[in-house]
């Protein structure tokens, strides 16, 4: 999530938005596929291969990295836009660990859009003149933006006939606060004018009540507690976050729910909203959530678990509703892979 952007060791733990990769971008031309026409720019990014993705495909890695499906990541890397280590890749090569990946993103000289896609699993949790709740399936994005060629919480509201018109940027029209693409669960957009000014300054001044559950490695110690720890880019790879000495406050209080032999799910509150908080938190405590491999979780964990991006779940808003000042709290129940994984770690006693 962002643990989410309302929007998320010692010096050094984290990952940029899944639809981003890079450190040190720079633009090149790109020849148009017939030889004619406009030249177009693309961006190459550049960086290590995290050692959770070691003997993936190419392809298959990519998507992880960028939240791309893995046919986007694999038409990436069949274009010619993939480059390990200064050779250029295939999409059914291996990763290996500490490898220097570098990917070629296109950019579209086209405004961005939110194309009208109905998306499987997302559905409406609230919704009136002011506002709609949604509960966000993973691998779905907040809004469009450069590099990213998957669906988006936008564009499933508007397949499903909702009109948002609210000022800011045309492509996050409505958006107040976002959750990471590989993170599930409810997730709120201003419809109204008064309702986006409304929720951007609750967000801002912390008057949103934003509470997450969290399948974590291990047992965190003490089982309730506090996280109190700065976080920033990492100071040595730009598309990550880290705890660092420069970072910005941040501030996570969680709860211990229940606790396996190998895991322990989490109630969290966020008293701040940084990018990736949650994950980044967790991880420089040596307690990454379940499934999410670029913050240092176990492979073979999420295999056994069945997991193909973190365990974290926006569980629940609370918040004073724009129109009428009602408080208004929006659940979200656990989507069908996350209870897998539960139900997993349950049988194994």
């Amino acid at each position: 999530m962002t643990a989410d952007d309302d929007a998320e060791r010692s010096d050094a733990v984290g990952a940029r938005p899944h639809n981003w990769v890079g450190t040190r971008p720079h633009k090149r031309e790109v020849p148009p596929p017939d030889g004619g026409g406009e030249r177009r720019l693309s961006t190459d990014r550049l960086m290590p291969v995290p050692e959770g993705l070691a003997g993936m495909r190419v392809d298959a890695g990519l998507a992880r990295l960028l939240g791309l499906s893995r046919s986007a990541a694999a038409a990436i890397a069949e274009d010619g836009g993939v480059v390990v280590d200064g050779v250029q890749a295939a999409k059914s090569d291996r990763l290996k660990s500490g490898a220097w990946l570098q990917v070629r993103l296109p950019e579209s000289p086209a405004p961005l859009e939110n194309t009208p896609v109905e998306i499987e699993g997302m559905t409406i949790l609230y919704s009136d003149d002011d506002i709609v709740a949604v509960d966000k399936p993973a691998a779905v994005a907040a809004h469009a933006s450069v590099g990213w060629t998957g669906t988006t919480v936008l564009g499933g509201l508007a397949a499903a006939g909702y009109r948002i018109t609210t000022s800011g940027v045309h492509e996050r029209q409505g958006i107040v606060h976002r959750l990471d693409v590989g993170t599930s669960g409810v997730m709120v957009v201003a419809i109204s004018e008064r309702a986006y000014t409304a929720l951007k300054r609750a967000f801002k001044h912390r008057l949103v009540d934003k509470r997450y559950h969290a399948l974590v490695q291990g047992h965190p110690d003490p089982s309730s507690g506090t996280i109190d720890a700065p976080i920033g880019r990492h100071p040595g790879h730009e598309w990550k976050f880290a705890v660092t000495r420069k970072g910005r406050h941040s501030i996570t209080h969680y709860d211990t729910l229940e606790a396996f032999v190998a895991a322990s799910l989490l109630d969290v509150q966020l008293e701040t909203g940084r990018t990736h908080q949650i994950r980044v938190h967790f991880a420089a405590l040596r307690h990454p959530c379940c499934g999410d491999l670029v913050y240092g979780a176990d492979p073979k964990l999420a295999n056994r678990l069945g997991l193909e991006h973190q365990w974290l779940h926006a569980r629940s808003l609370a918040f004073a509703h724009p129109a009428d000042g009602r408080r208004v709290e929006i659940v979200s129940p656990y989507p069908p892979d996350l209870r897998h994984a539960l139900d997993v770690l349950r049988a194994e006693g």
